[in-house]
């Protein structure tokens, strides 16, 4: 038996079908929006939606019916923008339960790959949270690994800064591999995100700098300098970046990383605790798209990592 009514495509008004509660896509680029409507209008929808159909009684006593959508939420924004009255779609039948249209509605999305990364790592956390998934068994459903949804799941243990950033394109996710091998060293996670952003750090540079904190973490342990470390410390928090004392025969240096001029003259000024003329007439805009040079084969290798945070699977 066919899963859907009639096995037949049916025309109904675009008011009528309501959103899906599930869907796990958050963030609609309105530029590609525009450009999809634009297409809609010029050759209609190519692809039919899916939904549900439910009756319902109304107040004067009649019946009535409403639609809730389980896939296509692109195309239906996109066809009210281009002033459609009806929409085609294949109305579900059987099984209506609030898990398949959760898992329809991921698995479109993950299959066109228009998941944000946070979208889809939500989507991944509401399966194993509500419908006690496990990761091998999201990962069968949306044909990738298992250490794919696993890796995708951590990306919610980052800090709430990160994850926006993410979400809103500023960095990638492979950005996110440095960082998080950063959570027990919030400063330094944070100051590397604004480096990220505002150098436009590629995802090497972003993982050579990461490598050095980690090593450099190490040789504190390996070199405790109690002083040295306080010092530093210090010096980090007082200034609002990352510091680091190296040590010498005699004397040493210390080096102070900071993002722009603006961000210099402020640190000379907590320095000298004199305020420079002009300081405040540059102002910095945030990058809107991260670079991430890594290949596709990479890519796919670390997607597929069992532990995605570990130094050993960092790029050379």
């Amino acid at each position: 038996m066919s899963q859907f009514y009639n096995n037949a495509i049916f025309w109904i008004e675009v008011e009528k079908i309501n959103p899906n509660p599930f869907q796990p896509r958050k963030e609609f680029d309105p530029i590609q929006l525009q450009a999809l409507a634009d297409s809609i209008r010029q050759y209609g929808v190519l692809q039919a939606l899916v939904v549900t159909r439910k009756e319902f009684t109304k107040l004067d006593g009649g019946l009535g019916v409403e639609y809730e959508l389980i896939a296509g939420e692109r195309r239906l924004r996109a066809s009210k923008l281009a002033g459609l009255r009806e929409v085609p779609v294949l109305i579900k039948t059987g099984d209506e339960s609030d898990l398949m249209k959760l898992e329809l509605a991921i698995i479109e999305n993950v299959q066109r790959e228009d998941l944000n990364p946070v979208d889809r790592a939500r989507a991944f956390e509401k399966l194993v949270s509500q419908f006690g998934f496990k990761h091998a068994q999201i990962a069968e459903k949306v044909g990738k690994s298992r250490e794919y949804v696993t890796n995708s799941l951590r990306l919610l243990v980052l800090p709430e800064d990160v994850i926006n950033a993410l979400s809103q394109g500023l960095i990638t996710e492979g950005h996110a591999r440095p960082l998080g091998m950063l959570n027990d060293r919030p400063e330094e996670q944070a100051t590397l995100l604004k480096e990220i952003m505002y150098k436009k750090l590629t995802v090497r540079e972003a993982e050579g700098i990461a490598r050095r904190i980690a090593q450099d973490k190490v040789r504190k342990k390996e070199y405790i300098d109690p002083e040295m470390i306080e010092i530093e410390n210090k010096f980090a928090e007082s200034l609002g970046t990352r510091v680091q004392i190296e040590r010498k025969e005699k004397g040493g240096k210390v080096m102070i990383d900071f993002f722009s001029p603006e961000d210099l003259r402020s640190i000379l000024e907590k320095i000298t605790h004199v305020a420079l003329p002009g300081a405040a007439a540059e102002t910095i805009a945030i990058p809107t798209e991260a670079v991430d040079d890594r290949t596709p084969v990479e890519i796919k290798a670390i997607e597929d990592s069992e532990d995605l945070y570990a130094i050993k699977n960092f790029s050379l």
